[in-house]
């Protein structure tokens, strides 16, 4: 051994004692916990670095290679973690879209039976609507046969009565046709009458004064 290298002999031993409580906390307390807790990751590599500082100082090499393979290690399991993690959420996004997608794959037969069920409340109450809309034209319908047949009653009755007042009226004026005729029938016949009367008596005059004229003659040749 050189000369020099007592000096680093005497740190490296007082950093040996002096890393003693780091190395009681490490098999105490850090070795309870969970190999990827991050505390114990926190814990590995800082002790990892001071070591490998340590080392590199006090040109003790097992140390500080012991220092670098902490450090590493602290970061393979930190990695190791942080994968870990990654995965779990990809994980847990993919359960959380296979259950969106089952939950959809679910309710998309209610929501289809729901919906055919709209439809055929909505064809039902169309249904009911042009049921009740043609009712109401039936009923206007009717309504407006009666009246049409009333109104054309109605003109029936009118045009009968005054063809009845026509034929009434017609029936007057061939009575009094036929009582004119026979009035001038009468007159003429009551002329006719006077006439004969007239002409008899005009006849028995001359009768009388034939009659007359022969006694008077007879008187005479007596």
């Amino acid at each position: 051994m050189k000369i020099t290298d007592v000096p680093l002999a005497i740190l490296r031993l007082q950093y040996r004692i002096a890393r003693t409580p780091l190395q009681l906390v490490e098999d105490r307390v850090m070795a309870r916990m969970d190999q990827e807790a991050p505390g114990r990751l926190m814990y590995e590599r800082a002790l990892g670095a001071l070591d490998a500082a340590a080392g590199s100082a006090l040109r003790d090499s097992a140390l500080e290679e012991s220092g670098i393979t902490r450090i590493q290690r602290a970061a393979e399991l930190g990695e190791a973690m942080r994968l870990d993690e990654v995965a779990a959420q990809t994980r847990r996004e993919a359960e959380d879209q296979l259950a969106t997608k089952r939950e959809k794959a679910a309710t998309t037969p209610q929501k289809a039976r729901q919906s055919t069920q709209e439809r055929v409340a909505e064809a039902r109450q169309d249904a009911e609507q042009g049921k009740q809309e043609a009712a109401k034209k039936a009923s206007q319908k009717v309504a407006e046969a009666k009246q049409n047949i009333a109104e054309s009653a109605d003109q029936s009755v009118a045009a009968a009565e005054k063809a009845k007042r026509s034929a009434q009226n017609r029936s007057k004026a061939a009575e009094k046709a036929v009582t004119d005729v026979a009035d001038e029938q009468l007159d003429e016949a009551a002329e006719k009458r006077r006439a004969a009367t007239s002409v008899r008596a005009h006849a028995d005059r001359i009768e009388d004064l034939t009659d007359s004229e022969k006694d008077k003659r007879q008187a005479d040749l007596s």
